[in-house]
Formats: structure tokens, C-alpha cells, sequence
């Protein structure tokens, strides 16, 4: 401590010079720093018009997917919303009635299934527990928005659509 406090002094006590006290030098190593910034090339990214590109490993929006027969792929098991560690998946499950029996391959399906995006941390563990492969992180890039509703997707906006 006590060698901290003499360093200060010496510092205090240090005249400038007749450079350092007309701020010249600054002031022209500032206007360089501020020219060499001027020439070199944009990094800007025009939105909507041009895409950046992502890494091989970027997660994008989540994505609930269908078998090859356009069924939803998600059986309701719960596995995705308890390895979520931000609590951000809610689903609720329910029994398809009777006759749909044959057209699925599964009795039991999400009726609601949310996914709080302003809790999401894009870690993927909920397309790792998935064991049948329904969820995955392959959307774009989330948008922007000020109302805390847009960003609790539901089915609609996470369900990939029917391809015929």
C-alpha cells in the first residue's frame, strides 16, 4: 500500500512539458486515429436488403417439425421444458380422441406449447433432450419488437408448415 501511495505522488508531481501542455501532439494523433477509421472499409450490414451470414454453429429461432405424413413431430413428453434451465418452454398435453388414432402414430400431442423467448438463452438443450427430433434451432435471427407478448411464441408461429 505504501508503495501505491509514493507512486501517486511522483505522478502528481510531474511537470508536462511544452508538448504535453499544448495538447498538440493529442489533438493530431486523435485526427489520425480518426482518418485511418475514415478510408477503411464499412462493416455496416444493410438489413433487410442484404443477409449477413452466420456461423456453421449459430442458433437461430426454434422450429417444432413434422414427419414426412405433415403430423407434428412433438408427443407432449415434457423432456425439452425440463432441461430448459431459464424455465422458458410450457406445454400442455393432451390424448387425440378416437379416430385421429389412426392418422397419427402417437396418442398424445401438445395442445399449448409457449415459448417465452425473453427467458430463452438459445443453449439448444431442448433439441438435445428432444427424442423425437421435433424441436430444433434452425430459424432466423429474432426480431425486435416492445410489446412483451410478440415474444411468447406459440404453436402457430413455431410449427413449420404442411408441405403437400
Amino acid at each position: 500500500m505504501n508503495s501505491l501511495t509514493n507512486r501517486k505522488k511522483v505522478l502528481a508531481s510531474k511537470q508536462m512539458n511544452f508538448w504535453e501542455r499544448i495538447y498538440l501532439p493529442a489533438i493530431i494523433n486523435g485526427l489520425s486515429i480518426t482518418m485511418k477509421h475514415f478510408f477503411k472499409k464499412r462493416t455496416t450490414v444493410y438489413y433487410p436488403e442484404e443477409k449477413r451470414s452466420f456461423s456453421e454453429n449459430f442458433r437461430g429461432l426454434h422450429s417444432l417439425k413434422r414427419d414426412e405424413n405433415g403430423a407434428e413431430r412433438c408427443t407432449a413428453c415434457g423432456l425439452c421444458a425440463l432441461s430448459c434451465p431459464a424455465e422458458a418452454i410450457t406445454m400442455t398435453a393432451a390424448e387425440r380422441k378416437p379416430g385421429e388414432e389412426l392418422l397419427y402414430r402417437e396418442e398424445k400431442y401438445a395442445s399449448v406449447y409457449e415459448i417465452n423467448m425473453l427467458r430463452c438463452i438459445f443453449c439448444g438443450f431442448c433439441e438435445e433432450a428432444c427424442p423425437k427430433a421435433a424441436i430444433f434451432l434452425d430459424g432466423d435471427i429474432a426480431k425486435a419488437g416492445y410489446i412483451r407478448d410478440e415474444f411468447i411464441f406459440g404453436k402457430d408461429k413455431l410449427t413449420e408448415p404442411v408441405i403437400k
